[in-house]
């Protein structure tokens, strides 16, 4: 899916294409190499999976979540390290690759959204180290944040007080989720990629351990993020739908109806509260 707007600025004059939308596979073949950058799993690959799996080209995948599938590539992947960026950092410098400001920019955007901006348990002394040599090398924290956080436009403050403003809980307070309709996006003149980051605002209700937010596609498939505290696996919430991630951010895509979505997930976290499966 294309990204977020607010990531143009990592794109620059960067060419960055989508399968879909007139884009086809096939003008991916030429490739001698193929590089899957944060998944090992098939159902995070719509659209390529089909030509992953049949294409003769090498496949190398650099990844650090549990969630895994056989995708017949070579791995680089350590399911402890808190960001892909960090793994491409450190190939970056086995490889004796050197550093410049665009180069510390993307990796430290990488790494700061993939830790939820350093606060997720699995940030370390040693996230900090790299991120001080991107700062070295020319990186500048307030200036990414600003680019990703603070440059919405009125539709996206719209939708996102519409969304908000349909926060449910449920299970004595532990869950708060929210629905976002194809006419959530109509009503805003907004489209799915600006949901992104939503779901945080629904863990930050007092008591709430787990969050999600169903976010239906144009094509009527439903899009779930999930999200918990420490204590609550999500990922295994995520993996029964076929999607992964981490215990405490997870993805699943589903097939619609909305509200049919949204009931069989809430069935899978009734399961998960009742069995107290952290």
């Amino acid at each position: 899916s294309a990204h977020p707007k607010s990531m143009d600025f990592l794109v620059q004059e960067h060419e960055v294409r989508y399968v879909g939308d007139g884009v086809s596979t096939e003008e991916f073949e030429w490739a001698e190499v193929h590089i899957v950058l944060d998944t090992s799993a098939w159902s995070q690959l719509p659209g390529l999976a089909n030509f992953y799996r049949k294409t003769d080209s090498k496949k190398v995948i650099i990844d650090h979540h549990v969630s895994s599938d056989s995708l017949g590539a070579e791995e680089f992947k350590d399911v402890t390290s808190p960001a892909t960026g960090c793994l491409v950092y450190d190939l970056g410098c086995a490889l004796n690759c050197s550093l410049n400001p665009e180069i510390a920019t993307l990796l430290y955007a990488a790494i700061a959204t993939d830790t939820g901006w350093f606060r997720f348990p699995s940030t370390t002394a040693y996230t900090m180290q790299i991120i001080s040599e991107l700062i070295k090398a020319g990186a500048e924290p307030h200036q990414i944040y600003e680019l990703l956080y603070e440059q919405n436009s009125l539709p996206q403050l719209k939708l996102m007080g519409r969304v908000l403003g349909q926060v449910q809980t449920d299970f004595d307070g532990l869950l708060a989720y929210t629905i976002v309709s194809c006419e959530d996006f109509s009503a805003t003149g907004t489209t799915p990629v600006d949901t992104e980051g939503l779901v945080n605002y629904c863990l930050t209700l007092a008591g709430t351990q787990a969050a999600f937010i169903a976010v239906e596609q144009r094509s009527r498939q439903v899009k779930i993020s999930f999200r918990s505290r420490t204590a609550w696996d999500v990922s295994k919430v995520a993996e029964s739908f076929g999607g992964g991630g981490h215990r405490q951010a997870s993805g699943a895509m589903l097939n619609g109806p909305l509200s049919s979505a949204v009931t069989k997930v809430l069935g899978k976290f009734r399961e998960m509260f009742e069995t107290s499966e952290k």
